[in-house]
C-alpha cells in the first residue's frame, strides 16, 4: 500500500453513493487517473475496499482497524526542520480544541501557502495539503491520521475515537 490509497479510503467514506466516478475522486484527490486506477486495485487486493465497475464500498470496519493499529507502523512519522506550512495531527481540528498547547512549534505539513510555522510533518502522500484545503472534512481526516501516526498516547487515543464516529463504525 501507498500514503495515497489511505487518502482514497478516506475520501471515499465522505463520498455519498457508491458510483463514484474514478476521475472525481482524481480531481478531488489531485492524483491523476492512472494513480486512481491503480490505488483502487492495491485497496482492492488488500480487502479495504470493494470495487467494481459500479461501485466503490469501503471496508469501514477494516479501515478503522488498520488505521488505529497499523498504520503508525506502515507510515510512520516523519518530522523534520521548522518550515511554513498546515497544521496537522494534534495541531489541526478536531484534537487542537480539545489539548492545551505547550509553547512548542505545531507539526505542519510543508507548503508554501501555508500561514503556521511549525515542524516539518511527512504527509501521506505529496498532494495531501492541495486536497486538504480544498475539502475541510478531508482534511479533519488526514489530520487525524497524522494524529495516530506521530502523536502522543493520548492524541492518539482522542484521534481513534474520531476516526471511529467520522467512518460510521
Amino acid at each position: 500500500m501507498l500514503g495515497q490509497d489511505v487518502a482514497l479510503l478516506l475520501k471515499l467514506c465522505l463520498l455519498s453513493g457508491p458510483r463514484i466516478l474514478s476521475k472525481t475522486l482524481a480531481g478531488e484527490l489531485y492524483l491523476s487517473p492512472a494513480e486512481i486506477s491503480m490505488s483502487l486495485r492495491r485497496c482492492s487486493d488488500s480487502g479495504l475496499l470493494h470495487y467494481s465497475d459500479l461501485e466503490k464500498r469501503v471496508n469501514r470496519p477494516a479501515l478503522l482497524e488498520f488505521l488505529v493499529h497499523g498504520l503508525r507502523y506502515v507510515f510512520p512519522a516523519e518530522q523534520g526542520g521548522l518550515v511554513r506550512g498546515l497544521p496537522t495531527a494534534a495541531a489541526a481540528s478536531p484534537l487542537k480544541e480539545h489539548l492545551i498547547d505547550r509553547g512548542e512549534p505545531p507539526p505542519v505539513w510543508q507548503y508554501a501557502e501555508g500561514h503556521v510555522r511549525g515542524i516539518s510533518f511527512k504527509p501521506l502522500y505529496k498532494s495531501a495539503p492541495r486536497a486538504a484545503l480544498a475539502d475541510a472534512k478531508f482534511y479533519e481526516l488526514l489530520a487525524l491520521s497524522d494524529a495516530i501516526r506521530g502523536g502522543r498516547t493520548r492524541e492518539q487515543s482522542m484521534a481513534a475515537d474520531y476516526l471511529r464516529k467520522a467512518l460510521n463504525v
